[in-house]
């Protein structure tokens, strides 16, 4: 499903619509060019669960752990990864175990991660009005989706 974000209010709007469906266990992977969105994305799910937290990206600390009302949130950014076996090293395992996980710069890991997962791809819109987001999702996201399609 394509979804226009002609401005930062609609990525926030996104943000919390899928905040609303999150429950332990599940992932949500960001990808996309640099300065497409992964971090504002992120940070508009964290801030639905959380409220007005600072949250930074997390790229030069890898990973980030937010304790939100009824669920626990990592937050990884993989841009500066070398290798997918550094992952584990971050935590991985243990956030798969406790808690929700967005993921920014998946594709070195994809292989790593379970099938069912919310997979949001944020690009620059074509003619230059903003973003757009390709959101696709297994079963388990079917009413999310549904949601956004109306």
């Amino acid at each position: 499903m394509r979804i226009l974000l002609p401005t930062e209010q609609e990525t926030v709007e996104l943000g919390e619509k899928i905040a609303a469906s999150l429950q332990d266990g599940d992932i949500i992977t960001l990808s996309g060019p640099l300065g497409a969105g992964k971090s504002s994305l992120a940070r508009a799910i964290i801030r639905s669960k959380a409220g007005q937290i600072d949250v930074p990206s997390p790229t030069f600390g890898l990973v980030s752990c937010y304790e939100t009302p009824g669920v626990q949130i990592w937050h990884f950014d993989l841009y500066r990864l070398v290798s997918a076996q550094e992952i584990w090293e971050l935590g991985l395992e243990e956030a798969l175990e406790n808690g929700v996980i967005l993921i920014e710069w998946p594709e070195l890991i994809d292989d790593l991660l379970p099938p069912e997962r919310l997979s949001v791809e944020l690009r620059h819109h074509e003619n230059g009005d903003g973003r757009e987001a390709v959101v696709k999702g297994t079963s388990r996201w079917a009413h999310l989706l549904d949601d956004l399609n109306r």
